[in-house]
């Protein structure tokens, strides 16, 4: 990983920056799009996470049901987003991202049409349809975030990426707000079937969005790759370093999301009070993510500055909620983990695209999304079942730790030959 801020390379910005003038960077035209792909995604998996977990509380829906049905969506990112990946470097990004996004507005629908139909009935019925259309929304998913991500950073070449990903990770950010309080307003209002209905809506019109304002970006030439240069590449610090930061930064926005409300519940906060927790985090990491990006790429915010920084937040945030009680802790606790992630994750982005052959940025990007997957879903495990055998603070208290190596090792200082390569953008 990139010790300095990513440099111009010359064979992507021969080959990829033809939406703008030379130096002058994509278009906003052009990237906006692909910041609402990212949306897409991020609003999906949550509005309907928030939705299937309101049908389980009101008994239309098993608790066995529920888990299922939430594991699914990131069991088959994890097995695809890979793959999906790797087929992006070979077809061009733009076409398996439309591609997706087209996917993931079909399989919403089928689960409206399976409902009116009657197919998709209380009980047995509703769970198998709920299952099978997740899994969908999971494979269509898998196909066009690491696109997005792979196009956000071809075109982000040049000394931007820093920017392009820290505001391709803010509209993540809004995503993950609005996700559970829109769906759980439209499903308080209209039922479930409505929020497929707006996830249909949502997707169909990123991509109309994406084919009117993004330009096809044709697959680079590759070298033959093997089996053993693959793992070889994908086993180099340049690669493990930053996706495992952004496991770690993932782990630390699901459980601060998840169990934060739990803390302020225990304290005798309203539901509404800690609704404005969690925003607080969210906005917090969406602010941020932009001008950590641009500090990065200015040469002000190095890499490993930005893990130590941003990972000694992230532990000192889930430590301070972990011992102290009560409103006045929960506030400046979830502000101080939103600028963790918001100041890490970017510079991870960008780093990780930095080291990555331009040819095979699908790939990579595809292939560290596993890592935040991974992130996503031991995080809450952990804590959970630390919280299950001590308390929630022990739980919150016990990531705190694992972060803290985490960031250690994302951000130790590498041998001088390492940092040699750094200094090329591929270190």
């Amino acid at each position: 990983m990139a010790d300095t801020p990513a440099q111009p390379d010359d064979r992507e910005r021969t080959g990829d920056d033809t939406s703008a003038p030379a130096g002058a960077g994509p278009r906003i035209a052009v990237l906006a799009p692909l910041y609402g792909a990212g949306f897409v995604t991020a609003f999906g998996a949550h509005a309907v996470a928030t939705g299937v977990g309101t049908e389980a509380g009101s008994g239309q829906l098993s608790l066995l049901a529920l888990g299922l049905v939430l594991a699914v969506y990131d069991g088959a990112e994890v097995l695809l987003k890979p793959v999906f990946g790797a087929l992006a470097d070979r077809w061009g990004p733009r076409p398996v991202l439309l591609g997706g996004l087209a996917a993931f507005a079909l399989v919403s629908l089928v689960y409206v049409l399976a409902v009116l139909t009657g197919a998709a009935r209380a009980g047995a019925g509703a769970a198998v349809a709920l299952t099978l259309v997740r899994l969908g929304q999971g494979a269509a998913a898998s196909a066009f975030s690491p696109a997005a991500g792979a196009m956000v950073g071809r075109l982000g070449a040049g000394g931007r990426r820093g920017r392009v990903f820290g505001s391709y990770g803010a509209w993540k950010g809004l995503g993950y707000t609005a996700g559970p309080l829109l769906g759980g307003v439209v499903v308080a209002l209209a039922g479930l079937t409505a929020l497929f209905v707006v996830l249909a809506a949502v997707a169909t019109a990123a991509t109309v969005w994406v084919a009117l304002r993004v330009p096809a970006l044709p697959p680079l030439p590759r070298e033959r790759q093997t089996v053993v240069d693959l793992a070889r590449r994908l086993g180099a610090p340049a690669f493990l370093r930053p996706t495992a930061a952004l496991a770690g930064t993932t782990a630390a926005l699901s459980v601060a999301v998840g169990f934060l409300p739990v803390q302020g519940i225990a304290a005798g906060l309203s539901p509404i009070v800690v609704g404005a927790v969690v925003a607080c985090l969210a906005l917090s990491s969406t602010l941020v993510q932009p001008q950590a990006g641009r500090a990065h790429d200015r040469g002000k915010l190095s890499a490993r500055a930005a893990l130590a920084v941003g990972f000694t937040l992230l532990v000192a945030g889930f430590v301070l909620a972990a011992t102290v009680t009560g409103i006045v802790a929960l506030v400046p606790a979830a502000i101080v983990i939103g600028l963790g992630v918001g100041i890490a994750t970017p510079v991870a982005f960008a780093s990780l695209a930095a080291s990555s052959p331009p040819e095979r940025l699908g790939q990579t990007m595809g292939s560290a999304e596993v890592g935040r997957e991974l992130g996503d879903a031991g995080g809450p495990l952990l804590v959970g079942a630390v919280a299950a055998a001590a308390s929630v603070a022990a739980g919150l208290g016990t990531l705190a730790a694992v972060l803290a190596a985490i960031g250690i090792a994302s951000a130790a200082r590498r041998s001088p030959a390492r940092r040699g390569e750094a200094a090329d953008g591929r270190g």
